[in-house]
């Protein structure tokens, strides 16, 4: 499913223009990404969490030249969600 189809659906089953459905979604998905980027995870009860996990520093390979790098300690965004929602999904 995609971002155009979501906004049909929700178009559709609220009667509202898909014009307003799309800049409601986009603008859920600009705070969700401004809050990760500020280090704020995003509860959404009965539905999941939006979470930054810190991976931690690496040492790696690259095989072409032979030489070994270091990968940094980083951030990642991560999706885990709800009791509720796994239930409906099994």
């Amino acid at each position: 499913m995609t971002k155009a189809d979501i906004v049909s659906e929700i178009s559709k089953s609220t009667g509202i223009d898909k014009q307003t459905v799309l800049a409601s979604v986009e603008s859920f998905m600009d705070i969700v990404k401004g809050s990760l980027a500020q280090g704020e995870n995003v509860y959404l009860r009965g539905f999941g969490s939006f979470v930054i996990k810190k991976r931690a520093q690496k040492t790696a390979r690259n095989i072409s030249k032979n030489t070994t790098i270091i990968i940094p300690e980083h951030n990642i965004p991560s999706f885990k969600p709800a009791k509720t929602f796994l239930s409906e999904v099994k």
